[in-house]
C-alpha cells in the first residue's frame, strides 16, 4: 500500500507527537510504502531537534515526499485545522481529529473556513480517523456522518515506557533529589481545560495534611506558554495561605525535554494526575500507566477508554453546558473532595500502588502498543476504501 502523510514532525503538540511515532511504527511495515508532506506549522512554532533519539529523527527524515504526480491507494491528513477537501493523490482521504468540548469548537469550524462542519464532512468522501469513543461522539454531535468515522486508540512503546525495577527506579528518584518526597506528576499545556485549576485547590488541602507531597507539572513555555496558566490559577482561584503552601511544594518545567526525559518522569512519580475538563484523548495518562504509575483521572471522559480500578482512580465528574468564546462547550467539572480523597488514597495505599506498578503496565502491553493501534490505523485505511472501485492497485 502506497501511504502518504500530510502533517507535522519536530514539535511537541499533540497532533505531531502522534505523527512522529506511527510514522516510525509504520515505517517497520514493510507491504507500506510511506510518503511524508510536511504541513505549514500554526502561529510561530518551531521545530526543535532531541525530542526524539537521533536515530528516530533520522528515520523520520528519510521519509520521502510525494512527487506532485503519485497516486496513492490512501491519504492521511494529520493536522488542524481538518481539512476535508479532495487530494490530488488519492481518492481516500481519512483526516486524523479530536473533539474535546463534546462537539468540534466554532474556532476550529472557523479556522477550517467552512461554515457548517457536518454538512461538509457528509458532503466530502474522507473518513475521520478519532482517538477515543468521547471524541467519535463529539463529531457525531458536530453533525458528521457516524459511518465515516473510525476509533483508533494511541499507543505507547513499550520498549520505552515501562517500570524501573526497584533499584533503579531509587537511584533515578534520587538523582532527582526527590527520593523522601510523594510526587505527584502533570504533563500537559497546563492549559484551564487540562484541569491545572482543580489540580491545585486540592493539592492546597492535600500537602497541609500531607507535606511530604510534591507537585511537579511539566508544561511547554516555548510552544503553549504554560506558565502564565499556572499563574492564572495560583491567583485567581486559592486564597493567600493556600497559595504559599502549594509554591513551597511546587516544581515546574518549560522547557522542551526529549521523550525519554519525559518517561523518566513518569517512572521516578508516585502518582500521575489529570483532572480534566476536556480531553480527546490524554496520551499523558497511557504512557504513566505504561510506565507503572497509579493514576487519578476524570470519570466520564476518553480516559475510560483505557483506565481500570486496579490501577486507575477516576475522580466523579458533573458534566456541564458552559459559555466559552461565545459558544456552549461540555465540560467535565471534577468534585474537588473527590479529587481530595484519590489523592489521599493514592498516598496511603502502598498495595494499590505496588498493584499498578504491575498491572497497568501489563495491560498496556497487551492492549496499547503503538504496534497494536498502527495495526488497527492499517486496517482502517484498508477497509475504508472498500467503497471505492478505482483504487490504485498495488
Amino acid at each position: 500500500m502506497r501511504l502518504i502523510v500530510e502533517g507535522w514532525r519536530f514539535i511537541s503538540q499533540s497532533y505531531a507527537v502522534v505523527n512522529q511515532f506511527q510514522l516510525l511504527e509504520l515505517l517497520n511495515r514493510p507491504d507500506v510504502q510511506l510518503y511524508h508532506r510536511e504541513m505549514p506549522y500554526l502561529q510561530d512554532w518551531q521545530a526543535a531537534t532531541g525530542l526524539l533519539s537521533p536515530a528516530e529523527e533520522a528515520q523520520l527524515r528519510t521519509i520521502p515526499e510525494p512527487p506532485d504526480s503519485l497516486q496513492s491507494e490512501a491519504v492521511l491528513r494529520m493536522q488542524m485545522p481538518f481539512d476535508f477537501s479532495p487530494s490530488n493523490h488519492s481518492r481516500h482521504l481519512v483526516v486524523f481529529g479530536l473533539t474535546e468540548y463534546g462537539k468540534v469548537h466554532n474556532a476550529m469550524v472557523q479556522c477550517m473556513g467552512v461554515s457548517d462542519f457536518g454538512r461538509v464532512h457528509r458532503q466530502s468522501e474522507a473518513t475521520i480517523l478519532t482517538s477515543s469513543n468521547w471524541s467519535r461522539q463529539g463529531f457525531i454531535q458536530s453533525g458528521a456522518d457516524a459511518n465515516r468515522i473510525r476509533v483508533v486508540p494511541l499507543g505507547v512503546n513499550p520498549r520505552v515506557c515501562h517500570p524501573l525495577p526497584g533499584e533503579e527506579r531509587q537511584a533515578l528518584r534520587r538523582r532527582l533529589g526527590i527520593e523522601d518526597q510523594f510526587i505527584f506528576l502533570n504533563v500537559s499545556s497546563q492549559h484551564p481545560r487540562k484541569g491545572i485549576r482543580p489540580l491545585l485547590k486540592a493539592f492546597a488541602q492535600v500537602v497541609q495534611r500531607h507535606p511530604q507531597a510534591r507537585l511537579v507539572l511539566k508544561g511547554t513555555t516555548g510552544l503553549y506558554g504554560s506558565q502564565k496558566y499556572i499563574q492564572s490559577a495560583l491567583d485567581e482561584v486559592l486564597t493567600p495561605q493556600e497559595r504559599d503552601r502549594v509554591l513551597a511544594n511546587l516544581a515546574y518545567i518549560g522547557q522542551d525535554l526529549s521523550f525519554a526525559e519525559v518517561v523518566q518522569l513518569y517512572q521516578a512519580a508516585d502518582a500521575y494526575i489529570s483532572p480534566y475538563l476536556a480531553e480527546g484523548f490524554n496520551l499523558p495518562v497511557l504512557e504513566a500507566i505504561a510506565c507503572g504509575t497509579p493514576v487519578i483521572c476524570t470519570a466520564g471522559g476518553p480516559t475510560d477508554d483505557f483506565t481500570q480500578s486496579s490501577f486507575a482512580i477516576r475522580v466523579t465528574a458533573e458534566q456541564i453546558w458552559q459559555e466559552i468564546c461565545g459558544e456552549q462547550r461540555l465540560l467535565f467539572n471534577p468534585d474537588i473532595e473527590s479529587l481530595i480523597a484519590a489523592m489521599e488514597r493514592v498516598i496511603n495505599d502502598r498495595d494499590f500502588r505496588e498493584n499498578a506498578n504491575h498491572l497497568g503496565s501489563q495491560f498496556v502491553q497487551k492492549n496499547y502498543t503503538w504496534s497494536k493501534t498502527v495495526d488497527h490505523l492499517v486496517n482502517v485505511l484498508w477497509s475504508s476504501m472498500d467503497h471505492f472501485a478505482d483504487v490504485v492497485p498495488v
